[in-house]
């Protein structure tokens, strides 16, 4: 399955930018919610052993008590782009997925 859309660099982050059409959501499988705010996710999140690791104006990082990765998050959850949901899904795949609206 191809994604529409064109790659541009960000901040320092190679981002897919998606066509305006394809709107995607994180769901949180096991209750069924779909993340509509940094709050409600960092709180799924941290049910999981995620805790916050770094943040700025821009973006919050959180990372899992002895593990190596990190999950990077606008603060501003209107910048949440569907590579940021990816990540969460990939990194927490039993409980996340990304649904098309």
């Amino acid at each position: 399955m191809a994604a529409g859309g064109v790659w541009v660099f960000n901040n320092g982050v190679m981002e897919l930018e998606q066509e305006a059409t394809s709107r995607k959501a994180l769901v949180y499988m096991p209750a069924n919610e779909t993340m509509r705010s940094l709050e409600a996710l960092e709180r799924r999140l941290g049910s999981l052993g995620w805790e916050r690791y770094y943040e700025d104006r821009a973006i919050v990082q959180l990372h899992k008590r002895g593990g190596v990765d990190l999950i990077s998050l606008p603060r501003d959850f209107s910048r949440l782009r569907s590579t940021h949901m990816y990540d969460v899904v990939v990194k927490n795949r039993d409980h996340f997925k990304v649904v098309d609206l």
